[in-house]
């Protein structure tokens, strides 16, 4: 359709010429991004090259090199800060958050946000919202992340109709929510969505962050089933993906290690071809993946770059919060606390503590949010920085 409206128009300055092939190819870019297709990603950032450069069809790696061609591309006819480029600067930019490039993504989010100074539409405001609660929400950085997914949100309702985004913006806000602290606003914003809404996978896996968050491990296995066995609508694999990853987290809260390293390497057979880091990321699973023998998969080596890409994903400067003091954990916090840096598995802590496993998720939560982390290196590492663990442990 794109196609034969393009071929039905007379422009005669070839400039223009040159502007409308490139507003064409970066809304097919934006489509493939929306559609969670990095092959299409791929093949329409060549489309969008070879008009403006002359260059031929050979193929032309997601690296650096296409970056730089694309920035230069940009910056050489004039477009780098300009609405009509806006969809490839922040394609480029979802591409490189979804591969795990963190700082890359950063880079072209700001021109993204640049390019769009002058233009007023929700469309490309919104997937700029998104993409940087997406960035936010891998980095570790919640609260920045729901605002974030909280903006895009609000520039979706002002849309007419459904947008292929509406699932995806809802279902990631609700889990930040819960990952925050506050799973009953979560469930509470969850009920309030019609039914078709609350069905879609985006949504359900929403659902089961939230029983995670709840302590019940259980519901959240319910809550994936139907995007597990392909009944649930899906945006995109990645939505699958992220499905058997919080599947994986149940399993291992329910004590069933084998389970949740089946699971994970489900997720890890879906990313393999893309070489996908971002819903592992999105669920906070390097605890999960750390857990996995790297002689038991068959994706030994996209399992070494995933976890090099998540444990190199700082905070940005300035990112910092104070620093909560040892008092704010709880004396049941503290003795958890001081069982993260072994090899000991939740059930195992439990039996260590004599306590079920349910009250280790529930401390272990706490002490996530207490120490504004996303995950159990991440909270031995801070409690290390705060010397919460001077006092030894048991083992």
């Amino acid at each position: 359709m794109i196609r034969g409206s393009a071929a039905a128009l007379t422009v005669t300055c070839a400039d223009c010429q040159r502007r409308l092939r490139v507003a064409i190819a970066s809304l097919r870019l934006s489509l493939a991004q929306r559609r969670g297709h990095l092959a299409g990603v791929l093949e329409h950032v060549r489309f969008l090259d070879s008009p403006l450069a002359g260059q031929s069809d050979e193929d032309i790696a997601l690296g650096s090199d296409l970056r730089g061609r694309a920035e230069a591309l940009a910056e050489r006819h004039g477009w780098g800060a300009e609405p009509v480029i806006s969809p490839a600067l922040s394609t480029m930019a979802g591409t490189q958050v979804w591969l795990g490039e963190f700082d890359d993504a950063e880079r072209w989010l700001e021109r993204t946000a640049q390019a769009l100074q002058t233009d007023r539409g929700p469309i490309m405001r919104l997937v700029l919202h998104h993409t940087t609660a997406i960035l936010h929400a891998c980095r570790g950085r919640l609260h920045e992340a729901h605002e974030e997914f909280s903006a895009a949100e609000q520039l979706r309702s002002q849309l007419e109709g459904s947008h292929a985004l509406a699932s995806q913006v809802t279902g990631w806000r609700l889990a930040t929510l819960a990952r925050l602290g506050r799973p009953g606003e979560a469930r509470a914003a969850l009920a309030a969505l019609d039914d078709d809404r609350a069905s879609s996978g985006e949504i359900l896996n929403a659902h089961a962050v939230i029983c995670l968050a709840d302590g019940d491990p259980v519901g959240a296995l319910v809550a994936v089933q139907p995007v597990l066995d392909g009944t649930a609508p899906v945006i995109g694999y990645v939505t699958a993906s992220e499905a058997h990853l919080l599947a994986g987290l149940a399993h291992r809260d329910l004590g069933d290690q084998r389970a949740a390293n089946q699971a994970a390497e489900r997720a890890l057979a879906l990313a393999e071809a893309d070489r996908l880091v971002l819903p592992f990321a999105m669920t906070s699973s390097r605890e999960l993946l750390e857990a996995l023998p790297p002689h038991a998969t068959a994706h030994a080596a996209l399992l070494a770059g995933i976890l090099d890409a998540l444990q190199g994903a700082p905070r940005a400067p300035g990112d910092q919060r104070p620093s909560p003091d040892a008092e704010e954990l709880s004396p049941g916090e503290l003795r958890v606390l001081r069982y993260l840096p072994t090899n000991l598995s939740r059930p195992e802590i439990a039996g260590e503590l004599s306590v079920s496993v349910n009250t280790v998720s529930t401390h272990v939560r706490s002490i996530y949010a207490k120490l504004q982390v996303t995950d159990r290196s991440a909270a031995v590492q801070r409690a290390r920085e705060l010397r919460l663990l001077a006092a030894g442990r048991t083992r």
